[in-house]
């Protein structure tokens, strides 16, 4: 099934949905203003902040022009899909948008996006950018449509401070799941009052549950079957799936996890970086090399000893294989609208905002791994976070998503295998099954491979 019937689906509430994303029904203004699209929700304030920033800049150096700001208040599902829905549109379609990474291919062959080898050409600045980053902007044609933002990876934040308290060694280095597993028991057994190990699980969740939370597990599986997608096809009967979804049912069903009320609240991400971390209320956090932008001065809730107290472990494979650890790694990129009335005015507008200057202040202040070489090797930019070199060591074998039109109908299916294994309504076979299922019918069997 194509992202586009997907679309068809939610007609019904796209003018909600545009409403909701706060941009006008009759689009720009006039020609001379470009219009800006981006997700804004929750602890990630950092954008938002920058594209404040970047509208005055940009206007300051184009007398005349204009920058119409639509910050997208939603989680990521829903913003693919507020977005999508805007784009459906010439009237609500954006100039420039926040687009991430896995939906360059499909969003470009949809119709959305404008291929920028021409701007990129001029552009002295492109030279500066890592070739695997401009990857990930690409189409299946080879086209560039994303200009990269940064990039991530992941592993597991851990609370040094509960670790001493219970009698478990810090620094940790777990070697396998069970250690991670054994870990959460001892805090669950000696700190009942702690939350011991968070994993994003379910549908609320979104992209965060199918990449932080199962990925970063089955690409770390021991056996042939842990990726999601192989020699062009999806996987399927494979045991490291459900190898996966057995992690998530210890983790939920023995209790030492968040309860299934919160993991399932919308909200939960912002909790944990808000609240549960900084206030010692969750022991590990399987999560992102941003996390501690949120901490930051610039951030959303500051947290002067955060260096001190939370410590970083790579997320061991399950049994401790080679090559020892699992990482995941997306990241996000500002294309420019199909639709664009000004393509020139509104790739203009990115290259001010993605020049060494603005890259380097967003990097920094989001705590996203730099994707341009003067940044990276700019003195500033190390220095300023203790956590940058743990998080780029880890790109040597960090894995990536399947960046296909059909991989989101995917996730979706994952997510909804998690919610049921973490609930109790399926065992991790079941759900497994379910899943097959689900991406055969999505797919067709002959685009799927054993395990």
């Amino acid at each position: 099934m194509k992202r586009t019937r997907i679309i068809a689906g939610l007609v019904a509430v796209a003018v909600a949905a545009v409403g909701l994303a706060g941009c006008s029904s009759s689009g720009s203004a006039s020609s001379d203003t470009i219009k800006i699209a981006y997700q804004k929700f929750g602890a990630f304030q950092q954008l938002d902040a920058q594209m404040k920033v970047v509208k005055k800049e940009y206007e300051k150096a184009n007398p005349g022009k204009k920058v119409e700001l639509v910050p997208i208040q939603a989680q990521e599902n829903d913003y693919y899909t507020k977005l999508a829905l805007m784009n459906k549109a010439p009237a609500t379609a954006p100039d420039v948008m926040y687009e991430d990474t896995f939906l360059i291919k499909a969003d470009a062959q949809a119709g959305y996006l404008l291929p920028l080898d021409k701007y990129t050409a001029k552009w002295k600045d492109w030279s500066q950018f890592y070739d695997n980053a401009k990857q990930a902007g690409e189409g299946v044609d080879g086209k560039t449509y994303g200009i990269p933002m940064g990039t991530d990876t992941r592993a597991l934040w851990y609370n040094k401070e509960i670790f001493q308290k219970v009698g478990l060694p810090v620094p940790w280095q777990p070697k396998t799941w069970d250690d991670v597993l054994a870990a959460a028991k001892t805090i669950k057994q000696k700190d009942p009052g702690v939350i011991p190990f968070n994993l994003y699980s379910g549908k609320p969740q979104g992209e965060a549950s199918t990449m932080q939370g199962f990925e970063m597990l089955l690409y770390g599986a021991d056996g042939s079957g842990n990726t999601l997608y192989k020699d062009k096809k999806w996987v399927t009967d494979s045991k490291q799936f459900q190898d996966s979804l057995q992690f998530v049912k210890d983790v939920y069903q023995g209790g030492l996890g968040p309860t299934p009320q919160q993991a399932l609240d919308s909200q939960v991400g912002t909790t944990i970086a808000q609240t549960w971390l900084p206030k010692g209320q969750l022991a590990i956090d399987l999560d992102g090399s941003w996390q501690s932008g949120t901490w930051l001065k610039s951030g959303t809730a500051p947290w002067a000893d955060w260096s001190k107290v939370m410590g970083q472990a790579p997320m061991p494979t399950q049994n401790g294989q080679e090559p020892g650890y699992n990482s995941m790694s997306g990241g996000w990129t500002l294309a420019v609208g199909k639709n664009s009335k000004d393509p020139q005015a509104a790739f203009d507008f990115i290259s001010t905002f993605l020049n060494q200057k603005g890259s380097l202040k967003y990097d920094i202040e989001n705590s996203q791994i730099a994707v341009r070489k003067d940044v990276a090797e700019d003195p500033t930019y190390d220095a300023s976070n203790p956590t940058f070199k743990f998080f780029s060591g880890l790109v040597e074998h960090t894995n990536f998503r399947p960046a296909t039109s059909d991989y989101s109908q995917v996730s979706n299916a994952i997510q909804v295998a998690m919610e049921s294994v973490m609930t109790g309504q399926q065992t991790p076979k079941q759900a497994a099954a379910a899943y097959d299922k689900t991406v055969v019918g999505v797919v067709g069997k002959d685009h799927t491979t054993s395990g």
